[in-house]
């Protein structure tokens, strides 16, 4: 792909820092309880080995700093312009790169916490497919979305199609997996592929409000959450229907299900403050 390929739509969200040559795939910082990780290898976070491994890093590092949110963001005038194509070297020998999705996808399910993403510019390919990876995907308006193997004669490698067919159903996974084209973030946000979308100068805001929202919750009702719809994705919803009370018998033991039922009796519904316990 050319930077010509590469040029971000006008009004596009600027870098949220610009790294030097040594920074690592990711950085990582905690911001209150919200673990922050930012990708910023240069030059379009091209997913290679690299990137790759410093996004299991990054959320493996979250859970053990015990955050309860994590917001995934790039720094770069792109979220992500797909894989590094050095992964497909193996292509020339017609087997498939030697990368673990499967670990990715199963870290990023497994976090007993939200992921909220921030998307902006192109995110494609793989870089979609880390997106569709989390729990929440925010986007600007300007970003330019899509699975675009197709084009060089492959499919999403990443559990992309699986979980467009999730998200939109199997006539929008096909349509965006066989064309291989680019959509706009509001046509994606009515096909349920992604969450929401927001004016490009308000993306940082939302995605940091909504990181802390979550965070400020009741962090082990959310774990459930997670574990539930994981399941029902899996294993369907009579499956799960049977299998729900041993999804939420955490809960009931948290100090969180205390601390908001007094508070719904001290001060009504909403003003309840849960420790994550």
């Amino acid at each position: 792909m050319t930077e010509q390929t590469l040029d971000q739509p006008s009004g596009a969200v600027p870098p949220v820092s610009a790294p030097d040559r040594n920074s690592p795939p990711v950085a990582r910082e905690m911001d209150g309880q919200v673990a922050v990780l930012t990708m910023q290898h240069a030059p379009h976070n091209f997913l290679g080995i690299a990137l790759f491994t410093a996004l299991i890093d990054g959320v493996r590092w979250a859970a053990e700093r015990r955050a309860r949110a994590v917001l995934l963001r790039s720094s770069l005038r792109n979220f992500s312009a797909g894989a590094d194509l050095t992964l497909l070297d193996s292509a020339e020998r017609g087997v498939a790169p030697d990368l673990d999705v499967v670990e990715l996808l199963r870290v990023f399910d497994t976090l007993p916490i939200p992921i909220v993403v921030a998307v902006h510019g192109v995110c494609l390919g793989g870089g979609l497919e880390v997106a569709l990876a989390c729990d929440l995907i925010v986007a600007s308006e300007s970003a330019k979305i899509g699975s675009v193997e197709a084009a060089i004669g492959l499919n999403p490698l990443m559990g992309g199609i699986q979980r467009v067919t999730e998200r939109a159903g199997a006539a929008r996974a096909k349509e965006m997996a066989l064309l291989a084209r680019r959509y706009d973030a509001r046509t994606l946000e009515r096909w349920n592929v992604i969450n929401r979308v927001v004016p490009d100068e308000q993306l940082a805001e939302v995605t940091e409000t909504l990181a802390h929202e979550l965070a400020h919750g009741p962090t082990v009702a959310h774990a459930s959450t997670k574990a539930i719809v994981s399941h029902a994705v899996s294993h369907g919803v009579q499956a799960t229907d049977e299998a729900m009370r041993e999804l939420q018998k955490d809960f009931w033991k948290s100090d969180d299900l205390k601390v908001g039922l007094a508070s719904l009796v001290a001060n009504g519904p909403g003003a309840a403050r849960f420790g994550g316990r």
